[in-house]
């Protein structure tokens, strides 16, 4: 597969960015800042370099040309105010999903939020994230392309298990960043999590087996 990234320094980015060189893909991760590219190449990784916030769609379509799948990442950040997530986690992605349209991508994975389903359940301080989360998901949703919305649980750095629970409405547990980017490589080689919306977090079922059973 030929994938691109978007927030491509990112941690689970850079997980997934690895396992995807590792198998033999061609792994691209589009990052905003040069400095950054030496560590997308170290995991074997070609690094795009564009602000998501100041190209256009169509700018951003000719970096994506060629790609069989795209994987958002990106996000503001912690420490950001409302405004740039809705320039970025919201804005960006709706960028994105027209530069996919317009180059031909037809395959299109959305890294969520789980509480993005209901954002306004979320705190003050959560809740334009999370706004921000829910209305890229529905603009992904209603766009046509072949999508996947993928929502985990909090992250962490502990070691991936390799098992994983997946399904429309888990509790609000933790799980690895190793094995959310384990699961979005599956996603990928999974045509029935295509029109699929679920949440992610540690359990009992092999990574391969938990999202393989999703759109049964």
């Amino acid at each position: 597969m030929d994938v691109v990234v978007a927030g491509g320094h990112g941690k689970i980015a850079l997980r997934l960015l690895d396992r995807l060189s590792t198998r033999g893909d061609r792994a691209r991760g589009m990052v905003r800042n040069p400095d950054h590219a030496p560590d997308l190449e170290a995991v074997g990784a070609e690094a795009l370099i564009a602000d998501l916030e100041s190209l256009e769609a169509l700018e951003l379509a000719e970096l994506i040309e060629g790609a069989d799948a795209l994987v958002f990442a990106a996000g503001a950040g912690a420490g950001s105010g409302p405004e740039r997530k809705r320039t970025v986690d919201l804005g960006g992605a709706i960028k994105l999903i027209e530069a996919a349209r317009e180059a031909g991508v037809s395959r299109w994975v959305m890294i969520s939020a789980m509480g993005a389903a209901d954002p306004e359940s979320a705190g003050e301080e959560m809740l334009p994230y999370m706004r921000a989360k829910a209305e890229a998901d529905e603009a992904l949703a209603s766009s046509g392309l072949d999508f996947t919305i993928v929502r985990p649980g909090r992250l962490t750095d502990e070691a991936g298990s390799g098992t994983v629970a997946a399904g429309p409405e888990l509790g609000r547990e933790s799980i690895p960043r190793d094995d959310v980017a384990a699961s979005l490589i599956a996603v990928l080689e999974t045509p029935a999590t295509i029109g699929v919306r679920f949440d992610l977090v540690s359990g009992t079922t092999p990574i391969d087996e938990a999202i393989g059973s999703l759109g049964a």
